[in-house]
């Protein structure tokens, strides 16, 4: 299928015709494409994308939670925020509109890394769909993408409970005013397009727990993960 036609068919499942193609084009570029495609002038990646994809997601998704549920504290919308937009969550979203088979991966990345079901890779390439909508036609479209993803599973999420480890780590820690959580980054490892990430979690001066994962987040709740466990909260074989 040439870029034109899956762009076309990619539009019409996300309900959204872009003015720019070219904003598409880069959110679903993954970089071992760019890697391998320089001299063809694809030299723009998803990852600058991503992380402003990111910023719109949460600010979106706080307005949500702020007006749908009026009567609940600070913390509720917090977690109920992190559950909705953590790794996991995105890459269901991206697997329903099937992000990952309009993606442009080097040789081998789609099919050896299994670049295409990364749960990762998704939420990142979902986070960039976030972005070019946005800077192609502005915050109602976003919203208007956005909102129907988020409701589908809200309800959902609060019912088997929205705590993940890094949320979970920080309502232990804040019973102590004056104790400090920390993460920080401490190895990247691998080729620009399969990157490993290596985080420790700090709590003040002391080294609570190390994780590792094929995106920041990904590692920096394993890192909490095993800081629960160390200090007592978590059952060493919970999954």
């Amino acid at each position: 299928m040439s870029g034109e036609k899956a762009f076309c068919f990619l539009e019409q499942e996300i309900k959204y015709t872009f003015n720019d193609k070219k904003l598409l084009q880069i959110a679903l570029t993954h970089p071992s494409y760019c890697n391998e495609n320089r001299k063809r002038g694809f030299s723009v990646s998803n990852q600058r994308s991503e992380f402003l994809g990111d910023s719109i997601l949460s600010v979106i998704t706080a307005e949500f939670l702020f007006n749908r549920f009026t009567e609940e504290d600070e913390g509720f919308l917090t977690r109920t925020r992190a559950a909705l937009v953590c790794e996991d969550t995105l890459a269901i979203f991206a697997n329903r509109i099937s992000l990952g088979d309009y993606m442009l991966f080097g040789n081998g990345e789609a099919v050896a890394s299994g670049g295409r079901h990364r749960k990762s890779t998704l939420a990142d390439a979902f986070e960039a769909l976030i972005s070019a909508i946005y800077l192609d036609g502005g915050m109602e479209p976003a919203k208007k993408f956005v909102l129907p993803f988020i409701t589908s599973i809200v309800d959902t999420l609060i019912k088997s409970g929205t705590e993940d480890y890094k949320s979970r780590l920080q309502r232990i820690v804040q019973q102590t005013p004056e104790e400090v959580l920390t993460y920080t980054l401490v190895a990247e490892d691998g080729p620009a397009h399969d990157r490993v990430f290596s985080y420790e979690v700090y709590l003040n001066s002391n080294l609570l727990g190390k994780g590792k994962g094929r995106s920041k987040r990904e590692a920096e709740q394993a890192s909490a993960r095993e800081a629960l466990i160390l200090l007592g909260e978590l059952d060493e074989n919970a999954p």
